[in-house]
């Protein structure tokens, strides 16, 4: 109760309570003093005196509190006030210190504490003012960057309402509807299910690097979209929001037919004047046209050209099966981008899909799949369909499931020659088959029901994205003796070659019968990757993988039943890498796979090699974090969630990265092999806590 009142009032009473305390004590005095003597007739006297002193002790109390209040309780008042004014009202100048002089250091103190409160303020509002108009030029930059970029780029609150979308998200997301609104719904524009599940996926692994590829449709089904999400950084225990990027497969796929029929018409165009020219040149007797060196030299130029015009055809003609937009593509995305399309022309569709990733382009499956859909229910046969996507050995096998007649043969051959996409994509819809280097067939499905099948060489299952995982650490640093490294100490950095390799293995114990199931590698000539110089197989461990495994990189034990031997695969390997410096993350547990089949292939895996572990060390010092997924996020590399412990996609992270860090330690003065090779060695007490 006290504490609500002013401090005068308070000081007031304060000294109310010692006048009423002091008035107390002078009566007990005299009231002691008139018992001790006992004299009544002297009671006047002390009656007299102890008015006398009491009204005098009122009086000084009373003076004492005047002064007090006059020239303390009153000025530390008024001082609190202009205080206040300038802490909560921006109010400026001087304070009035004269009230305030028998205060001491108080007022000059309240004066500093208020002029260092303007100046902190005025210097805040000319830093925020700076900062808003630096922050607003470059929201201007990022906004007119973003209009640009060729992809549509989304960002999205926790629970998928829009709180930015540039110019290309609009067309791509827009196209059939109303312009799409900030704090609107996601979902009334793009398909609910695989961007739902791709977020539950990135939440669940916990991993603020992570990043997850997904094909989605709007919700017509007019457009299939090729996207990528990734999680922003939020508080704790709220919802992350998240960065989607989409880019239109329709309009990449009509750039990549009207490429392929440019190159198609190039090579033959160039094919025929080769042959005739060979032909010709073969039909004229030696030394008959030119003398000598010249007609020697003319016939190896035409041999040589008609040669280069045959391989290169081949080599295009091959490449399409493997194709430029083969990437994987979860089972469940696809099939929600085709039911989103039939259901776009008026068919009803079920899906029900194994948890598998298929090696395909979605947007050419979907196109050829819809197209016949839609083509079965012109033609009377049905207008009602299951899609069902199922595990078959070391792919999966699409049906198209339908209660009724059967579809001929002969009628479904006549629409695979028809165009994929009419007026986008002129290729036949047989051209998908060829890409995918697969078949599709009628066949009954049992009760009644028919279906097509469609088969996908490439597949592999959905696995949780593992935590990190702490490697059994192995090293010998007699892999990076002068011995073994001699021919290289003095070569600059960008001079040597390099593969960077990883691998994928039942188990952590290189010792105890885990054995490799998957090996890759890429590389590094002249200061970068090389595309077409890429190593990657399965290879069969000759044991049952753990499910443990699996969980980690996908590979089961049907996926690796008719891959090569170890044996096999470790010659091929020693081949790719010989005369280059292998680069590794964590290379001790990789080398020791490696080097236990010295013996049995009669070579010795004997490179020099750089471990990725050791040089973010070098860069970043021994005490921050040096996973691949740390040291990718630091470089700004992506490892996509599919691609993340798989051989081939962890061999091309820790490439860029490696290719990053070269420069990084050029830069701090490294700039041979055996500078980077003593620099390193400082580093050996990190192995005990790799990873």
């Amino acid at each position: 109760m006290l504490m609500s009142l002013s401090l005068r009032v308070r000081i007031f009473l304060l000294f109310a309570g010692l006048a009423g305390g002091a008035l107390a004590a002078v009566f007990l005095g005299l009231w002691l003093g008139y018992r001790r003597l006992g004299l009544p007739e002297q009671s006047a006297a002390f009656v007299q005196g102890g008015v006398v002193a009491a009204f005098l002790v009122l009086g000084v109390v009373a003076w004492i509190w005047y002064l007090f209040d006059l020239n303390v309780a009153k000025p530390i008042e008024s001082l609190a006030g202009t205080l206040r004014a300038r802490a909560h009202s921006n109010a400026s100048g001087e304070i009035d210190t004269r009230p305030a002089q028998y205060l001491g250091d108080l007022a000059p103190a309240a004066t500093a504490a208020a002029r260092s409160l303007s100046e902190t303020r005025s210097a805040l509002a000319e830093a925020v003012a700076r900062e808003t108009t630096r922050l607003m030029a470059e929201k201007q930059r990022l906004e007119a960057l973003l209009s640009d970029v060729d992809s549509g780029v989304i960002l999205c609150s926790g629970d998928h309402t829009l709180a930015f979308y540039n110019g290309q998200a609009i067309d791509l997301m827009g196209a059939d509807m109303a312009q799409p609104g900030l704090d609107r719904r996601l979902f009334d524009y793009l398909r609910e299910g695989p961007i739902r599940l791709a977020h539950e996926r990135l939440m669940a692994t916990g991993d603020s690097d992570a990043a997850s590829d997904l094909l989605c449709a709007t919700l017509t089904g007019s457009r299939v979209l090729s996207a990528r999400m990734r999680l922003m950084a939020t508080e704790q225990g709220s919802v992350p929001g998240y960065v989607l990027t989409l880019r239109d497969v329709t309009a990449d796929q009509a750039t990549h037919a009207r490429r392929e029929a440019l190159l198609a018409e190039v090579f033959d165009r160039v094919r025929r004047p080769a042959a005739n020219l060979s032909t010709l040149m073969a039909a004229i007797p030696e030394g008959s046209a030119a003398p000598g060196k010249l007609d020697t030299a003319l016939r190896e130029e035409v041999a040589a050209l008609a040669a280069a015009v045959t391989d290169l055809s081949r080599r295009h003609d091959d490449g399409r099966g493997e194709g430029w937009s083969l990437v994987m593509t979860r089972a469940s995305d696809l099939l929600d981008g085709l039911r989103a399309r039939m259901e776009g022309d008026g068919l009803a569709a079920e899906t029900q899909a194994d948890a598998l990733l298929l090696r395909c382009n979605g947007f050419e499956v979907i196109a050829l799949l819809s197209g016949l859909t839609e083509a079965m229910a012109r033609a009377g046969i049905s207008n009602s369909f299951r899609l069902v996507v199922e595990e078959d050995g070391t792919g999966a096998l699409i049906r198209v499931v339908w209660q009724g007649n059967a579809l001929p043969l002969a009628l479904l051959e006549s629409w695979l020659d028809a165009p994929l996409e009419p007026g986008i994509a002129p290729a036949p819809r047989r051209s998908v088959l060829a890409t995918h280097a697969t078949e599709i067939w009628p066949e009954k499905a049992g009760q009644g029901a028919n279906s097509l099948c469609m088969p996908i060489p490439q597949a592999r299952r959905v696995v949780r994205r593992p935590a990190p995982i702490a490697r059994p650490v192995v090293y010998d640093f007699d892999l990076l003796s002068k011995a073994r490294s001699a021919g290289v100490q003095d070569t600059r950095l960008q001079d040597l070659t390099y593969v960077v390799f990883d691998t994928e293995t039942t188990g952590l114990l290189p010792g105890q019968g885990d054995e490799i199931v998957q090996i890759a590698a890429v590389r590094i000539v002249n200061g970068r990757r090389v595309e077409g110089e890429v190593f990657n197989t399965l290879v069969n461990p000759r044991r049952t993988i753990p499910l443990t495994s699996t969980e980690v990189h996908g590979i089961t034990d049907a996926m690796v039943q008719d891959a090569p031997f170890v044996e096999e695969v470790a010659k091929r390997f020693h081949k790719f890498a010989e005369g280059a410096v292998l680069v590794a993350h964590n290379a001790p547990f990789d080398m020791e796979f490696l080097r236990r089949l010295e013996p049995e292939i009669a070579l010795r895996f004997d490179n020099p090699v750089f471990d990725t572990v050791l040089l973010s060390a070098v860069v970043y010092g021994q005490h921050d974090v040096h996973s691949l997924d740390a040291l990718s996020h630091r470089l700004g590399i992506t490892i996509p969630e599919e691609a993340r412990h798989t051989a081939i996609g962890d061999t091309i992270a820790t490439a860029d990265a490696f290719l990053k860090l070269m420069p990084m330690l050029q830069g701090r003065g490294f700039a041979t092999f055996g500078a980077v090779l003593t620099e390193v060695r400082r580093h050996g007490r990190l192995l005990k806590d790799l990873n």
